[in-house]
């Protein structure tokens, strides 16, 4: 079945895969072709994401089992639906390891375990050290051997054949694996983790043996026809991406197959066997779309002015991603360094280290990964030139494709990436953060239309198929928090002033922190006090300036805390806070439904994530995985089917219409959605638009709606059509010429969907 369009369900232990087979009703009228699943193989128990997978053969009982998922097909299949799902060939959940039966036979056996291939484990410093201790000396007093088990209050772990005999801590010592103290993990772990996770452990899928055991229960499912898609999770940890799903495809050579590759901004997907991406990159596009360039510098200044210095992107990702590099990922580095005779540990692992802070993009792939690698060999020289000789000689053997170094930088240098840029970085450079997203970069201010056009215009020719997205389970901050966000940067006078004088009254210890608290609260207001609470002591923990996980600040916390109650308690602060909100929303609102638009009727295969065809006001997850209210949001399409055209107010029934109706016609007319022009515009507002014509269908949206009220609105701007009648999706007007003003065409809504008036586009 081909897939047209997915809505991501984030099926859980609450939320399982017979609830989700009751989605199916509702998700065929909404126009979505696939239900695109969290993963669905057994991970830790009472696991809210799944992407801990423990038991990679067989369905997750907490779910429902394989039963639940043969009845959710045949619900999806009679509905003429199919399935989408999530696999994670990276790594294997180990927090219980008795959950999972190769690590437990690995802990049990050592290297004479069946399974000791399956985990990336360097054996070299002897046992399996594993980080679940308390910081405390004498920890392991308070181990008990139990029914044949070592036992650390919740933690379980087995012991070996023969070593059961002795006090607890001689138990232990016989072990093949050492427990530690947790802090210890980051710096001496001996088997490679998902980033920084030391609870989940490495898996060498690029073993064709390892391969086949982890893969084959998924691999069933498209056999049998429960599968239409696959999106691969973080391939950039993978040894060796390209030959895996090269594999990968050989075994599936029908499947739809995305990978969640991220893309720096003008980075190529190297021509690897898929589909295309699961969307970051569109992503970036669409929502810079909305964003106004022109407000750079003041809001740069602005930045500088709260922070008391000026800040340095560049410099600032450099600190983040080598912080990352020697801490956070010690292990990993040292594990590199000793591949790196000729050189001492300590200049080994300084050069790499420098190499990967300095690397542009998050790995490098040939032929691009040359250059990539030039690039951050000359910056880290130029930065460390006592370095060079050290820097020379790793460049020539990261450029030596069979070099174990070579295999291992890009993997080191992913995680580097991720843990120092978008779970660091992001949440220190607040100059503007509707731009900290996944996939973007908060030194690009904007995408221009020209750009967009080349851009999507780029995605048509290469990869049609790929996945697009506004929101995912890993985005920062959900879509419309962003578009709102988004309106701040068409009033940077006014918001300076305000800012300014908000941090100036409730003052918190990090100036940078405080703006991004202030600009969460009114991108995402009215929010729950608690979620608020829970957001922003992540939100600071992750960017360890004032308080961290490892070494949490109660001082920094409490007056954080405080300052969130203020919000709420000060009545005079929550009236500003809320007339500020009220004062942007209908803008944020023009901007959701227009990013919302481009993103269903681009180029590429459209995602909507679950309960964003609503406003939705989520922040990075857990929050983004909140329960949804699947019935009220039937409950509206019925009403919008019976022919209701609602406001755009704050039920958000618009982004329904607007979602349902844009994947509608996906669904119904795909001959509609064949190419990509953009459609001329001409008039004294013609910045303000977006349009582009995908083969019969065109999307018109409004951008910087703000700006455009205060220019006096669109005048006599208009749109050229190559064709003398038009429908438009959303009221069902008619339109007849071969141009449209666009004041009349967007009097009502922000946006609009015009189709060839038959419907097939017969002439």
């Amino acid at each position: 079945m081909v897939v047209r369009a997915t809505y991501r369900v984030q099926v859980r232990p609450s939320f399982d895969l017979d609830a989700a087979a009751e989605l199916t009703g509702y998700l065929g009228r909404l126009g979505a072709s696939h239900l695109y699943s969290a993963p669905l193989l057994a991970a830790t128990p009472g696991s809210e994401h799944g992407y801990d997978v423990v038991h990679p053969g067989r369905v997750n009982p907490e779910l429902g089992g394989a039963e639940a998922l043969d009845r959710l097909v045949g619900v999806l299949r009679a509905a003429g639906l199919g399935l989408v799902v999530d696999i994670v060939p990276n790594h294997l959940g180990v927090a219980v390891p008795a959950a999972n039966p190769a690590w437990w036979d690995v802990l049990r056996r050592g290297r004479d375990s069946a399974y000791a291939d399956w985990f990336d484990i360097d054996w070299s410093r002897g046992r399996l050290l594993l980080p679940v201790l308390a910081d405390d000396p004498d920890a392991l007093d308070e181990l008990r051997v139990v029914e044949g088990e070592l036992r650390y209050f919740e933690h379980r772990f087995p012991v070996a054949d023969g070593t059961g005999a002795g006090s607890p801590r001689e138990v232990h010592d016989r072990q093949h694996y050492e427990l530690v103290s947790w802090r210890r993990g980051d710096a001496e772990l001996n088997y490679r983790r998902f980033f920084a996770v030391s609870d989940l452990a490495g898996v060498r899928v690029e073993d064709p043996a390892v391969f086949a055991a982890t893969h084959a229960e998924i691999l069933r499912w498209v056999e049998a026809g429960l599968a239409d898609g696959i999106r691969v999770d973080h391939p950039d940890g993978l040894r060796d991406p390209a030959g895996y799903l090269a594999r990968l495809r050989a075994a599936a050579p029908g499947i739809w197959l995305v990978v969640e590759k991220i893309l720096e901004p003008g980075e190529e997907l190297p021509a690897w066997p898929v589909d295309g991406t699961t969307g970051y990159d569109a992503l970036a596009d669409v929502c810079g779309l909305f964003v106004d360039p022109a407000a750079e510098a003041d809001f740069t200044a602005l930045d500088t002015r709260l922070c008391g210095v000026a800040t340095s992107w560049p410099e600032l990702t450099h600190r983040t991603k080598r912080a990352a590099a020697t801490r956070l990922l010690a292990a990993e580095l040292a594990r590199l360094a000793r591949l790196v005779p000729d050189l001492s540990a300590e200049v080994a692992g300084d050069a790499i280290a420098e190499l990967a802070a300095n690397f542009p993009v998050y790995r490098g792939y040939p032929p691009e990964g040359g250059r990539d690698l030039a690039r951050a060999r000359a910056e880290a020289g130029r930065r460390r030139p006592e370095l060079v000789p050290a820097l020379d000689l790793l460049t020539r053997r990261l450029r030596t494709p069979d070099d174990e170094l070579a295999a291992r930088f890009p993997q080191f240098s992913g995680a580097v990436m991720a843990k120092g840029v978008e779970d660091t970085a992001f949440y220190r450079w607040s100059r503007f953060v509707a731009l900290n997203e996944v996939g973007g970069s908060p030194a690009r201010f904007g995408v221009s239309v020209p750009a967009f056009h080349r851009a999507a215009g780029a995605r048509q020719y290469r990869w049609p198929a790929g996945m697009t997205a506004l929101s995912t389970h890993d985005t920062k901050r959900g879509e419309d928090v962003r578009a709102r966000l988004a309106v701040l940067a068409e009033l940077p006078g006014d918001w300076a002033e305000t800012v300014q004088r908000w941090s100036a009254a409730h003052p918190l210890p990090d100036p940078a922190f405080g703006h991004l608290v202030w600009q969460t609260v009114v991108g995402a207001w009215p929010i729950e006090r608690e979620r608020l609470h829970a957001y922003l002591v992540k939100a600071a923990r992750e960017a360890a300036t004032a308080t961290s996980w490892t070494d949490p600040d109660p001082d920094f916390e409490a007056a954080l805390h405080a300052l969130v109650d203020r919000i709420y308690d000060d009545a005079y602060l929550r009236a500003e806070v809320a007339s500020f909100a009220d004062r942007i929303t209908p803008y944020g609102w023009s901007n959701a439904l227009g990013q919302k638009l481009v993103q269903l009727t681009m180029p590429g295969v459209p995602d909507v994530y679950q309960g964003t065809e609503l406003w939705d006001n989520s922040l990075v997850d857990p929050d983004n995985r909140r329960p949804v209210d699947f019935a009220g949001r039937a409950r509206l399409l019925e009403r919008l089917d019976g022919g209701w055209l609602p406001p755009v107010d704050d039920t958000g029934a618009v982004k329904l219409l607007v979602t349902s109706r844009a994947l509608r016609l996906r669904r119904d007319a795909p001959q509609l959605f064949t190419g990509y022009r953009e459609v001329p515009v001409r008039g004294p507002a013609a910045d303000h638009v977006i349009a582009f014509d995908r083969g019969g269908a065109i999307t018109v949206a409004t951008r910087l709606p703000m700006l455009l009220r205060r220019r006096g609105g669109w005048g006599d701007t208009s749109i050229s059509l190559m064709v003398n009648n038009a429908t438009e999706s959303f009221t069902r007007r008619v339109y007849a010429g071969p141009r449209i003003a666009l004041a009349d065409l967007l009097d009502r809504y922000p946006v609009a969907l015009l189709t060839p008036v038959d419907p097939l586009g017969r002439p």
